[in-house]
C-alpha cells in the first residue's frame, strides 16, 4: 500500500478509522497502513491532526473512546515526525488555500506534509490522486468506496 513513498502524512480521518472498529473495511485497511508506517517509521502527523484526532474520537465518533485511550494513543504517535505550526506556516497555508481553492484547515494539513519533506498524504477528503506542493494524495479507502 505504501512501499514507493518515504515520509507519509496522515490526514485525521484515517488515524479515525484505525480506531474505529465499527467503520469495517476502513477500519481494517487504516490499521493496515498505520501497522506499516510504524514498522517502516514513515508515519508523518501534525499538532492539528492529533488535535482533531483527540475532539472526534472522544466526542463525534458513534462509539467514542476513553480520554485516557485517546491519550495513550496521541503519547504513542508524538514518535512520530510531528508538525507543529507556527506563524509562517499559517500564512503559507493561506497561500495554498488561495492557490488551490480548498480550505483553510486542508490547506494546513499540505503545508504540514510539505514542512516534514512527505511525499504522500493519506486522506480520504482531499481528491485521490491529486498534487498539491510536489505531494500526492492517497485515498487508501479508494478502491472501497463503491462498497461502502
Amino acid at each position: 500500500m505504501n512501499d514507493n513513498f518515504k515520509r507519509q502524512f496522515i490526514d485525521t480521518n484515517v488515524l479515525v478509522y484505525a480506531h474505529d472498529r465499527s467503520a469495517g473495511k476502513k477500519y481494517e485497511r487504516a490499521r493496515k497502513l498505520l501497522t506499516n508506517l510504524w514498522e517502516s517509521r514513515q508515519g508523518c502527523i501534525s499538532i492539528q491532526v492529533l488535535q482533531e484526532f483527540y475532539v472526534t474520537v472522544v466526542q463525534k465518533t458513534s462509539k467514542p473512546i476513553l480520554i485516557d485511550r485517546a491519550a495513550r494513543i496521541i503519547t504513542d504517535l508524538k514518535e512520530w515526525n510531528v508538525h507543529i505550526p507556527d506563524v509562517n506556516d499559517i500564512l503559507y497555508a493561506i497561500d495554498i488555500q488561495q492557490r488551490n481553492k480548498l480550505s483553510f484547515w486542508d490547506s494546513l494539513i499540505i503545508c504540514s506534509a510539505k514542512k516534514l519533506n512527505c511525499d504522500v498524504i493519506w486522506s480520504e477528503d482531499l481528491n485521490h490522486g491529486q498534487y498539491y506542493e510536489e505531494i500526492v494524495v492517497m485515498n487508501p479507502f479508494e478502491e472501497l468506496s463503491d462498497n461502502c
